[in-house]
Formats: structure tokens, C-alpha cells, sequence
């Protein structure tokens, strides 16, 4: 399994921002968005990653003292060696960030396994890439991200989460591209159209730390 990163930090965004987690970044990814601001991650190069089998990733996690595991990318469903990690982390609660273009009801192999899955809209580059029926297979402990660069972005979220009433079988969050999009002006929408069960979401960690640090 190639990866990229790993550390220890706060969950920047998503169900449990704040907590600390213990963060495994794995190289590759299968999408290419106009946003991404981990783009060293799309190519799993010898001279930026490291490969190690589910078990010595699976140990190295141990070592940490976490209980809480925070797969990432890149894109994680693309490791061949996933499924075999996720067997070994049976007693961590595990949110894998998966992009939305894989489906993941192969990898929900226990109960401690949640995703988090973008919906790549119109700004990214990536929306045809979007694979749809995951917009119905998520559960009420996942997690659907939309990230917003644009008033356009916000029209299609808006429309995406009415059309597949998914505010009501997940949590979804609305996130801004950072420094393009004003959080104010999507708290706005979101009064006016009244969506109760949505909630703004900031990375947290480009706040505490400057915007570009890795390893945070």
C-alpha cells in the first residue's frame, strides 16, 4: 500500500472535527479536482510515498494510542491491500475520505467503518465522474461533503441534496473552497431555503495552522 503521510492530529472537518485522529494518507488518486489542495497525493511516486502492508500500517496505528483512524487520499478505495487493513482495525472507530467516484458498500465490512464522500461538483472538474448510487447507500453514521468554490456550485448542491432527499439519510455538510467562496454567503442560502438538517463545515485545520502545512 502506498502512503504518503501519517500522523497524528484533530479531524479538520467532518462527524468528529475537533477529536483527534490518527491519520493514514495513502498516494493515488483517480480524479483530478480544479480545487485539490492535496495534489501531491494524486501519484504514488517512489521519491513521496512509502509501501507498507496492512499489517505494519496496522501496527504503526496501534503505537499511536488512537482510537480513532482517518483513512485519506489521494483516493484509499484505490489501495489493493484496503480490505485487509480494515479487517485488522476491528476495535478503531475507521472514516475512510473517499472522493465519490468508487463505490463503498464493498469496503463496509463492520460497523466501525463510516465514509465520508464527496459529491464533485461543477467547479471541480469532477462531477461526471460521480458515482451515483452511493448518493442512496449511506447510512445515517456517514457523511456527504460538498465543497462549494462558486454560487453555481451552491445551486447544484442545493439541487443534488433536494433531488436525492439526502439530508435524510446522512449528515451533510456544506464546505467552502478556501479563500474563493464566503462561508457567510452559504449560511445565507442556507436560511433561505431552509435546510435545517445541513451543516456548514470550515477545515479547522487551515485555521490553526497555515493553509498549506502538511502533516496537520
Amino acid at each position: 500500500m502506498k502512503v504518503i503521510e501519517k500522523f497524528i492530529s484533530i479531524d479538520g472537518e467532518g462527524p468528529t472535527a475537533g477529536a483527534l485522529s490518527v491519520f493514514i494518507r495513502f498516494a493515488g488518486c483517480n480524479l483530478r479536482c480544479a480545487w485539490c489542495d492535496t495534489s501531491y497525493a494524486w501519484e504514488a511516486k517512489e521519491v513521496n510515498c512509502t509501501d507498507m502492508s496492512a499489517a505494519e500500517i496496522a501496527d504503526y496505528i496501534k503505537s499511536t494510542g488512537m482510537t480513532h483512524v482517518t483513512l485519506t487520499g489521494g483516493e484509499p478505495l484505490l489501495q489493493p491491500g484496503l480490505i485487509g487493513l480494515l479487517s485488522r482495525l476491528a476495535d478503531y472507530q475507521v472514516h475512510i475520505e473517499t472522493n465519490g467516484a468508487i463505490p463503498i458498500e464493498q469496503f463496509r465490512i463492520g460497523s466501525n467503518i463510516h465514509f465520508v464522500v464527496d459529491y464533485k461538483l461543477p467547479d471541480s472538474g469532477m462531477e461526471d465522474r460521480m458515482y451515483t448510487p452511493n448518493l442512496a447507500s449511506v447510512r445515517k453514521t456517514d457523511a456527504y461533503k460538498f465543497v462549494i468554490a462558486s454560487e453555481s456550485d451552491l445551486n447544484r448542491a442545493v439541487e443534488i441534496v433536494g433531488k436525492y432527499n439526502l439530508d435524510t439519510l446522512t449528515q451533510v455538510y456544506f464546505s467552502t473552497v478556501f479563500g474563493k467562496m464566503e462561508p457567510a454567503t452559504v449560511v445565507e442560502r442556507m436560511k433561505i431555503e431552509k435546510l435545517c438538517n445541513i451543516k456548514l463545515q470550515l477545515q479547522m485545520h487551515k485555521y490553526i495552522w497555515e493553509p498549506n502545512k502538511r502533516g496537520v
